[in-house]
Parts: C-alpha cells; structure tokens; sequence
C-alpha cells in the first residue's frame, strides 16, 4: 500500500451486536461501579493509636509526643546513633531522624482510637456512660482548638450478645455528645471489633442508620472500621471468605479492615511467645483481608506488636528494631496502616515510614515523570502502575516523609497531577499503554 493511502476497513457483524452486548452487562457495569469504587482518595494515617477510655484526657496526643521526644533524647538523641540502631544508609540519617522529631513536635499522632473494648473492660454503667460523654467532650473540643489528631474516635464493645446492649449505649452516647457539641467531626473514626458473622455488620449499619435519623444526618454519612480477631471473620462454614461478606454487608460504610494480632493467633491457637504480625497465620489472615478489600474503597490495617519499648537502652534498642522491621515488611507488602501500643513505638513508626517513602520516592518521582512526558526509559508503565507511583507518592507528602517542592522538582508534577493519576477512570486501568 502506498504511503498516504487509507486501510480499507471491513467488519461482518451487525452494529446491533455490539449494542445487545452491552445492554445485556449494563446490570454488570452498575455492580461493578458499587462494589468496586475504587480508594476514596482520602489520606489514610500511617497507624493508629489505642488509648483506655478512663486514661484519655485532653493532652494525650501532646503527652505521646513529648514521651517519644524524650525516649529519642534519652536511647538515640542524635542522627547517627539513631541510625545505627535501625541500620539506616547514611545518606537517610539526617532526613529520616530531623522529620521524626519535627514529626512528634507536630503531630505525634495521626489516627487515636478512645478504647471501650479490651483496654477498657467491663465497668458499671455508670461509670462508661460519663467515660463516653468525657470522650465526646474532648473529642470535640480537640477539633474546634486545632489539637486533635486527623482522624479521632471510639472503638466500641462488639456485637457479641454478653456486651452488645452496652457497646450500643456507649456508641449512642458517644455519638450524642459529639452532635450536641457542634456535630460529626470530619475524621471521626468508629471500630466494631471481634466481628465474625456478617449479620453483626449488618446490626451496625441499621444502628447508624437510625442514628443519622434520629439527628437529621444525611444518610451513609457515619462509617466505620471492622476489627478482624477470629478465624471465622477470615473463613466461613462452607468455605468462603466472611471477610468479603463483611465488606459487602457494611453497605458502603465500611472504610477499614483492622487485623487484631493477639486475638486472631490466640484464636488459631498459637502460643503467646509466637503471637506476632509476621507470623504465617497472620500473613495469611491478611492476605485474605487484602484481597477481599481490593478495589472496594475498605482499606486494610496491620496489628502491632505487644514488645514494648521500655527499660533500659539495649532492651529498648532491641524493641525499636523489631519494630522498625515488623513495619517495614508490613509496608512493603502495603499495609500502610498499623497500631502502635505505646509512645515509644512511633519513633520507629515514623523513621519506618519515612525511611520507606525517602529510599524510593526518586525513582518514583523519574518514571512517573517518564509515563506523564510520554518519554522513553528502561521500564514500559502502564495506567495501572502509573496508578501505583502517584498513590505512593502521595502517601510520602501526606505522612510528611516528602514535601511537594522535591517532588514536583524531579517529576514536574502538581498534587492535582498526582491526584488524576492516582485515581483513573476504570477503562484506563484495563487499557493497556501501547
């Protein structure tokens, strides 16, 4: 064919085909929209931190920091010894070390959960009332003064029927508190633990529903995080995933999926001196979790270690580096969320999660910059891993790993440039870049 010339196109099926095909997976497009939204775009906090119910008070967030101030002054005060005891490349020293300290002076906590369950215990009626009304109070004033953390709420007793008439009450007034204040704050956060049948999540929506009735909130408007603990949250009778079930039972309010470390391996019968989040029963608990999650808008937590940081400076020495590793292997399986049990954990939180971000946000930053130019280099990217470059991007400058300027200096990229990639259109992940 000479050049300039048009290919002569011909096709042998009838244009109505087409049209019958795609009026026939209609109801499929509509499913697929409302299972599988996508992630909500939202910041999701790098841990979160459980704090009794009777110990919670207006300075807890000021409280942790300033204790994970001085545990750096008194075990690691400067970048180098900090360093050596994470095996950190000298050329992260500095970085990581000056944004964990400027981190913990600014805010030293991204995500508190006010503990009913298992931190708190069983109490008269009485008493969790007033604890539940003072979490609200507080909760709310933290909000309006500009010290609350980003994300803030209760984690409730479950749905099991020995404490469910008090988690509803102590929800009820929680909640209560927080409208008569002002309002919902924007990161309020709830926890229903130890789900194992879906019917339990279902009981949490109706009760949320009749909440936002009662107040005269737009409905959906309150969502919540479900707490994996047993087996059968992860496995069913009959073998299918309750966790799935879960998602899909939440109604679109469910935004996390919290793995509870001790209670599932205590469940699966493994002994306390193996109880640990990198264990092969937790690593596959979550995989389940991941799966069932993908592509629904739920995100998935890791659990936490119970190793405290405390003592004299090897044995904290020894916590930190268990727990800088348990949290970088989580990261790298992206689990971008865990707990953190004491204020000595998150040093080593942050210098993880910093750490993680630094090391590979360069390259990062050059093929995402690559894939935007429509430049060539050693690595064909498509939608879907131009997807994955922004969204870990974004996740470095949200946590404070990152600042936008060094960002867009190697990518040449906005946030707003950030953001679209990070959320495509669904077409634009299945088309493959040719």
């Amino acid at each position: 064919m000479g050049k300039g010339q048009q290919e002569n196109v011909a096709t042998s099926l009838a244009g109505a085909v087409s049209e019958e095909i795609s009026a026939s997976l209609a109801p499929v497009d509509a499913e697929l929209e409302r299972r599988y939204p996508g992630d909500p775009g939202t910041r999701q906090p790098v841990h979160t931190v459980y704090v009794p119910a009777d110990a919670f008070t207006a300075d807890t967030i000021r409280s942790w920091g300033d204790r994970a101030l001085a545990a750096l002054d008194e075990h690691a005060p400067d970048a180098a010894s900090f360093a050596a005891v994470l095996g950190l490349a000298d050329d992260l020293a500095g970085p990581v070390y000056d944004r964990v300290r400027a981190k913990l002076e600014r805010e030293p906590v991204e995500d508190l959960r006010v503990d009913f369950e298992d931190g708190y215990g069983p109490r008269p009626d009485a008493e969790e009332d007033e604890a539940a009304a003072r979490a609200a109070r507080l909760i709310a004033q933290a909000y309006a003064d500009g010290t609350a953390a980003p994300y803030m709420g209760i984690r409730m007793k479950c749905m099991e029927a020995s404490v469910r008439r008090r988690g509803i009450r102590t929800l009820d007034v929680f909640l209560t508190g927080l409208m008569d204040a002002g309002g919902l704050p924007e990161g309020l956060v709830l926890t229903l633990p130890k789900v194992t049948y879906a019917e339990q999540v279902t009981a949490m929506v109706r009760l949320l529903e009749e909440f936002e009735k009662a107040r005269g909130l737009a409905p959906g408007r309150i969502g919540f995080e479900i707490q994996i603990e047993t087996s059968q949250s992860i496995l069913a009778t009959d073998g299918t995933a309750t966790v799935a079930r879960m998602i899909q039972a939440a109604e679109g309010r469910a935004t996390g999926l919290h793995y509870g470390t001790f209670d599932y391996s205590a469940c699966l019968g493994v002994s306390a001196a193996h109880q640990a989040s990198d264990h092969p029963a937790a690593d596959h608990a979550k995989a389940i979790m991941q799966v069932a999650a993908a592509g629904t808008g739920v995100r998935v937590c890791d659990g936490s270690t119970n190793v405290l940081p405390v003592g004299p400076t090897e044995k904290v020495h020894d916590a930190w580096r268990l727990h800088y590793g348990l949290t970088r292997r989580a990261l790298a399986r992206a689990y971008y969320q865990g707990w953190d049990m004491h204020p000595g954990h998150i040093p080593t939180r942050y210098a993880a999660v910093f750490a993680f971000y630094r090391e590979g946000f360069a390259q990062a930053a050059a093929r995402l910059a690559r894939y935007a130019n429509r430049t060539d280099g050693d690595v064909m990217d498509e939608p879907a891993t131009a997807k994955a470059l922004s969204g870990y991007l974004l996740r470095g400058l949200d946590c404070g790993a990152l600042d936008i300027a060094e960002v867009a200096r190697l990518a040449g990229l906005t946030r707003a440039d950030l953001e679209g990639f990070a959320a495509p259109r669904r077409g634009d992940l299945t088309a493959s870049a040719q």
